[in-house]
């Protein structure tokens, strides 16, 4: 079983659309804040297996807006919760050029507790390849935490998708977030249906990366 460490039960059935066996898992891990997804990700994931001692599988996910040097990025959720989608779109519109590009960008980290085979698939970046090579590697990097406090290293296998659009006046009651205001060839991800969306989303895009790479975890 594998464990997808949410509250949105929208992801869940992204998941399920390129592996079976996915099971949501409600943990609040600790967020940390970073200039990155990946970082973020990863001492979520680090954190989400200690607490349920199985495979998980924990997302991180922005929207870079292109001349706002990449915001709001890591911190979206907590813009639309403090600004609100259509407040974004606004701001944007107006100091930006019409229509303003963007990116959606997903982070998957996955943790087993285990080390990492060796492929073209980096370990979590950096030295954490070292980390999952050798089991005795320290973060380097102390806002992922385990040096911090003292702990092993857990290896983390990252996995990344991206989608490129722009950000229009809100379209379409469908999906969740940002999806009314960004526009992927001409519909916005608010106008699609679950699986239009899914297709060729951020999310779907490292799903799909993940879901080629996980069999070879069981052999």
């Amino acid at each position: 079983m594998l464990r997808y460490v949410t509250t949105n039960a929208g992801k869940v059935r992204e998941a399920r659309e390129y592996l079976d066996g996915v099971e949501q898992l409600d943990y609040d891990y600790t967020e940390i804040q970073a200039s990155e997804l990946g970082p973020i990700a990863a001492r979520g994931a680090r954190e989400a297996y200690r607490h349920a001692g199985e495979p998980v599988l924990v997302d991180d996910a922005g929207l870079f807006v292109e001349g706002f040097d990449g915001f709001p990025g890591p911190y979206s959720a907590y813009v639309e919760d403090t600004l609100g989608v259509e407040t974004v779109q606004r701001l944007v519109a107006r100091e930006l050029d019409e229509p303003p590009r963007a990116s959606f960008r997903c982070v998957l980290a996955y943790c087993d507790g285990a080390p990492f085979e060796a492929s073209p698939d980096p370990v979590d970046r950096d030295d954490r390849s070292a980390a999952a090579a050798a089991g005795e590697a320290r973060e380097r990097d102390e806002s992922v935490g385990d040096e911090a406090e003292g702990r092993e290293a857990l290896p983390v296998k990252l996995f990344h998708g991206t989608v490129r659009g722009r950000i229009v006046e809100a379209r379409g009651d469908g999906g969740f977030g940002y999806d009314p205001v960004f526009e992927h060839d001409g519909t916005t991800f608010g106008e699609m249906s679950a699986a239009e969306k899914n297709a060729v989303s951020h999310r779907g895009r490292a799903f799909a990366k993940f879901a080629e790479w996980f069999p070879e975890r069981g052999e």
